[in-house]
C-alpha cells in the first residue's frame, strides 16, 4: 500500500473517532466540552410545592477550560405560580386574606455562586379583602311593639357570612444570563438551581400558594470578556 493511502486511511478513522466525541460534547454524561455544553429537559424539574426548604439543582453539566475564561451562563425554565385567596365576612366586617410565592434561581460554578446572585424569574403577592353585610335570609323576624307599631329585628347569630374567592394559576418561560470570570484552566461543573418560597395570610378566610419549575435549559459558553 502506498504512503499516500496510508495516510488517507489514518485520516479517515481519525475523522470517524472525532465525530462522536462532538456529539457528546454537548450532551449530559459526555465528555467535557472546551467551547460549549448545555443541559436540557423536558419533564417537570420541581413538582408543585409550598417551599423547597433550600437550593434544589435542576440542571447540571461539565465543561473544560483549556485557559483562564470566563463563562456565559445561560439558564431558561417554565416557572408556574398557583395562589388562592378567599375571604369570609359578614356585619360590614373586613375580613383580608394574602398568598405570596416566588421562583429565584442562581447558578453555579464548582459550587460557588455566579453574578449576579440570585435571580427571581416569577413572583406574585395576591390580595383579596371584602365588607359585606352576610345572608341574613331566614334571619329577620318582625315583632309588635309596646305601642303597636312593628319592627323588624335581624338575630345576627344567625346570619351566615358571604364568601368571595379569587383562583389565579399562571405558567411562563423566564431566562437570566450569569457571568463567571476569571474560571482557572480545568474541568468544572455548572449548576442551575431553584427554590420556591411561599406565605400566607388570613383572617378568617383562607390562602393558598404554590409554585412549580417545569421544562428547562441551561446553556454554558467559555470566552473571553471585554471588561
Amino acid at each position: 500500500m502506498s504512503t499516500k493511502n496510508t495516510k488517507l486511511i489514518v485520516g479517515m478513522l481519525a475523522l470517524c473517532l472525532a465525530l462522536p466525541l462532538a456529539v457528546l460534547n454537548g450532551q449530559a454524561g459526555g465528555t467535557p466540552s472546551s467551547k460549549v455544553t448545555f443541559q436540557t429537559s423536558d419533564l417537570t424539574l420541581v413538582p408543585e410545592t409550598t417551599n423547597t426548604f433550600g437550593w434544589v439543582t435542576v440542571l447540571s453539566g461539565i465543561i473544560k477550560t483549556a485557559q483562564n475564561k470566563d463563562m456565559f451562563i445561560s439558564g431558561s425554565i417554565e416557572a408556574g405560580l398557583f395562589t388562592e385567596t378567599l375571604v369570609s365576612s359578614k356585619l360590614m366586617k373586613k375580613d383580608t386574606s394574602t398568598a405570596t410565592v416566588s421562583i429565584q434561581v442562581q447558578a453555579l460554578v464548582d459550587g460557588q455562586q455566579v453574578p449576579p446572585g440570585t435571580v427571581t424569574y416569577a413572583a406574585r403577592t395576591q390580595t383579596l379583602s371584602a365588607t359585606l353585610e352576610g345572608a341574613i335570609a331566614g334571619c329577620l323576624t318582625i315583632v309588635t311593639n309596646v305601642d303597636g307599631s312593628l319592627s323588624i329585628v335581624l338575630d345576627e347569630a344567625c346570619v351566615q357570612p358571604e364568601v368571595i374567592d379569587l383562583i389565579l394559576s399562571t405558567l411562563n418561560a423566564a431566562s437570566f444570563d450569569f457571568v463567571a470570570v476569571n474560571v482557572p484552566q480545568g474541568v468544572h461543573t455548572v449548576s442551575l438551581q431553584a427554590r420556591i418560597t411561599s406565605s400566607t395570610s388570613v383572617q378568617t378566610g383562607s390562602a393558598t400558594a404554590f409554585g412549580f419549575v417545569g421544562k428547562g435549559t441551561m446553556i454554558v459558553e467559555s470566552v473571553r470578556l471585554v471588561k
